[in-house]
């Protein structure tokens, strides 16, 4: 990356708390005074179990690699649209920032978080546009919200067969990981009606559908629940002497998640377990106007370029744009088709890449080559 902005004469700088995890940051100003858009990117991605993925080769009409679609073709696209408006700053207003950070799958602790509580002058701006996986045929508005924990649980151990002698941590944790999912794992939330109305609305059933497979648009208003790691035991004829399990459940906008948090503290002690909640990881949800400017370009443009429709979807995973939508700043997403992410066969297809950096440029464009509004 800083490469790439060398080759284009441009500055930049590195900034972090942590060696170990470069955020890059860089600013331009066009000739004229007016609004500030801030492209984010993020350059860390999933494990890998397969170290060809390393590779990055093109296979066919796909680039078959570890972050093809989340999210080295996006922040490729940040980086890019930078660059390539630089040399027509005088046709612009305002001024473009690029930020690309080294923890969003972690929890932005050390990323985009760290930006904002040590250089949020830099980079708070007036909307942002993010290139993380979302597809090209939706405008992604709203994302859920989380809630990381873990549950665990003690004994003294002992033979399997004298169960009168200790109490089973396994069991306990197993036993309290069902009562979460049958209690919440996929409740239909209390949503705001206005944002129940667009989630309900058949071009936006179609589009989630399509985007992120049958039964996403239904997804999108359910609390889920999912039990990622369980940890215990070391013999099928012992009693364990601990257990421990993470969970992960997102939470669509509106107030169950700070409602669900409290009774999750009764729930686990009702079964004797400890409960511990990783805050980094746990945030609440967000949203930005779908209808609003950004939204509107990014709609148009994909019409323009791509020939289709683009309803406002909710995304079901996370990403940084919740940072500005927390402060009330417009932030949209535009980036491939997210279907691979984090599989063996995690790619993106050439011309999405190219459709991606292409409406990445046009929406900087139209957004810089507007005069200066109170809004954005």
């Amino acid at each position: 990356m800083r490469g790439i902005l060398g080759r284009f004469g441009l500055p930049h700088r590195t900034v972090s708390c942590r060696d170990d995890m470069p955020n890059i940051l860089a600013r331009w100003d066009a000739a004229r005074p007016g609004r500030h858009l801030v492209l984010n990117g993020h350059m860390d991605v999933f494990p890998v179990t397969d170290d060809a993925l390393w590779a990055a080769e093109i296979v066919g009409d796909r680039i078959v690699a570890r972050g093809a679609s989340d999210m080295k073709t996006g922040t490729l696209a940040s980086i890019l649209t930078y660059c390539l408006l630089h040399p027509y700053r005088d046709r612009l207003n305002g001024a473009l920032t690029l930020t690309v950070v080294s923890d969003e799958q972690s929890g932005g602790r050390y990323g985009t978080k760290y930006l904002f509580d040590e250089h949020a002058d830099a980079i708070t701006g007036d909307c942002c546009l993010n290139g993380e996986p979302s597809g090209l045929s939706n405008v992604r508005f709203m994302e859920k919200g989380t809630l990381r924990f873990s549950l665990s649980a003690r004994g003294p151990g002992g033979h399997g067969g004298y169960p009168h002698r200790a109490n089973n941590p396994i069991e306990q944790v197993t036993n309290a990981v069902h009562a979460i999912y049958q209690r919440y794992h996929r409740l239909l939330a209390t949503l705001p009606p206005e944002i129940d109305a667009i989630l309900t609305s058949p071009e936006t059933v179609a589009a989630a559908d399509a985007n992120l497979g049958k039964g996403a648009a239904d997804n999108a208003r359910r609390i889920t629940v999912n039990a990622g790691i369980i940890e215990g035991g070391q013999k099928a004829t012992q009693i364990p002497t601990q257990c421990s399990v993470h969970l992960d459940m997102r939470f669509p906008i509106g107030p169950d998640r700070d409602r669900i948090r409290g009774e999750l503290e009764t729930l686990a002690s009702e079964f004797g377990c400890t409960l511990l909640v990783n805050e980094d990881h746990s945030y609440p949800a967000s949203s930005t106007d779908p209808f609003g400017e950004m939204a509107t370009i990014l709609r148009g443009n994909i019409r323009d370029l791509l020939g289709h429709d683009a309803p406002p979807v909710c995304s079901l995973g996370g990403t940084d744009t919740r940072y500005w939508r927390w402060r009330g700043i417009p932030a949209l997403i535009c980036g491939p088709s997210p279907i691979s992410m984090g599989t063996d066969e995690e790619h993106v297809t050439l011309d999405e890449a190219i459709a991606v950096l292409k409406l990445h440029v046009m929406c900087a464009i139209d957004y810089l080559g507007r005069p200066a509004s109170p809004t954005a």
